[in-house]
Order: C-alpha cells, then sequence, then structure tokens
C-alpha cells in the first residue's frame, strides 16, 4: 500500500488492480476532469450505469474502452466479476450516468466488497449536483444533510421529513419533475410554508434555472409553470427565530 500511496502523491496512476470512482458531467461535457478522461482511456473495464449514456461520452472525447454494464439489479454479481479482474491486476473504472458513482447512484456494495478483499480504491472528484445547488441556493452551506432521491409514496416521504424537521441542517434532495409539485406540498406541510428554501432544475445545461423564495412560494410557482427537466430541491434547516413562521 505504501508504494501504491507514493504512486497517487506523484500524480502517477497505478499499474492495475484498482477500483477508479469517476465523476462525469451532469450537463456540460467541458466540466469532466483531465484526470478522469486520462483514467477512462487507460482502463481495462469501464462500468457504467448506462453504457448507452456512458459511449456518448466517451465518443465526444475520442475514447475506446471496454464498457461493462452495472446497475442496482446487477451490482452483487458484477461486483463478483470485479474482484476478479483486479485479482488478474487490471484496472476498473465505476462512473454512473451522470454526477458522482455512489452520490444516488448504484456501487456502494461494490465499494465495500473491493475494500473488503483488500483493492486499493481511488476517487477522482468531479461535478456533483447536490454540490452544485447547495452552492447557488444562498442557504447555509455546511452543514448540510443530503437525502438523495426521496421516497416514491407519500406517506413515506412525508414521514421522512418529519423525521428531519428539527435539524438545524440545510436540507439538500433530488426530485423527479413529476413528484415535485407534490413534494413541495409536502415540505410545506411538515416544514413549514415560510421555510426558506431554493429549487435548482437542469444545472449546468441550456436551460439552468434556481428559484429561490418560501416552500410556499416555491409551491405556487411550480403550480402555474409546469416542471420539466432534473431538480434538486434545498431547503433551510429549522430554527429558533424562523419557529414562529413555520408554525
Amino acid at each position: 500500500m505504501r508504494a501504491f500511496a507514493e504512486k497517487l502523491s506523484e500524480g502517477e496512476p497505478p499499474a492495475g488492480g484498482v477500483l477508479y470512482l469517476c465523476a462525469t458531467p451532469i450537463g456540460n461535457l467541458r466540466d469532466v476532469t483531465l484526470r478522469v478522461l486520462d483514467t477512462l482511456s487507460r482502463a481495462d473495464v469501464v462500468l457504467a450505469e448506462d453504457t448507452r449514456e456512458t459511449r456518448k461520452l466517451l465518443q465526444h472525447f475520442g475514447i475506446q474502452a471496454r464498457l461493462v454494464s452495472f446497475h442496482d439489479h446487477n451490482e452483487r454479481m458484477r461486483s463478483a466479476q470485479v474482484l476478479e479482474w483486479l485479482g488478474a491486476g487490471r484496472s476498473v473504472a465505476l462512473v454512473s450516468d451522470a454526477g458522482s458513482p455512489l452520490i444516488a447512484d448504484p456501487g456502494f456494495h461494490l465499494v465495500r466488497t473491493v475494500i473488503a478483499a483488500g483493492f486499493p480504491v481511488v476517487s477522482l472528484p468531479g461535478p456533483c449536483a447536490a454540490v452544485a445547488a447547495l452552492l447557488v441556493a444562498g442557504l447555509p452551506p455546511t452543514p448540510f444533510l443530503f437525502l438523495g432521491f426521496l421516497p416514491r409514496k407519500p406517506g413515506a416521504r412525508r414521514r421522512l421529513l418529519s423525521s428531519v424537521v428539527r435539524i438545524p441542517w440545510t436540507i439538500v434532495c433530488y426530485e423527479t419533475p413529476h413528484r415535485l409539485l407534490e413534494t413541495l406540498a409536502i415540505m410545506a406541510e411538515t416544514l413549514g410554508p415560510a421555510r426558506p428554501a431554493a429549487v435548482a432544475r437542469e444545472l449546468t445545461k441550456a436551460h439552468e434555472e434556481v428559484v429561490r423564495g418560501t416552500l410556499q412560494e416555491l409551491w405556487e410557482r411550480f403550480s402555474n409553470v409546469p416542471p420539466r427537466g432534473e431538480f434538486v430541491l434545498v431547503v433551510s434547516g429549522w430554527s429558533e427565530e424562523g419557529k414562529g413562521a413555520e408554525e
């Protein structure tokens, strides 16, 4: 492991037997890092959530790679294969459709399996929709609580949000366009209609938009404008000052 650490400190990629977690663009292809492109071009295998989406990225930058599907339904089976590849000295790169692997995407079981087997795991940082939205929301960026995608069923969503009502941290979550309006209504009901929030839409893309206001104001805004695209919700944490307004 010492030799591996020394190679990392020098900026040179290890020879093989390494799992790389590669962050990919969430919209604008120019957000990909040079290090990720170099790693994807060198990797023996690239695990992709959707090989069609990843192929577009690779073709854009003229990279040829062996793409293998990797998603929620085959993660455990693929993890066993990855151990075989790593044991043979091969390098494996993991990407999601967009953003950082494991963040509301598959990969956690794989990483834990690889670590337990004694192989190195290297994270190549880059785009992340949750962080990008947090930075432009105009709310305290730290500490924050990331909830990923909220539960599909309204009752489960309500229970989850009720459990974080009094947490004084900024809340960040992902939501789909067809559930956005319902989620804003549940948030206004559980967290309080006057709680400050922001809705970030289509980050880094041509129609990028950030709408700020109270949960009630945001619900009214998107009641009149049909939600389209990919959304990140950022909501202010609980505070003594805002308790009266929320109630």
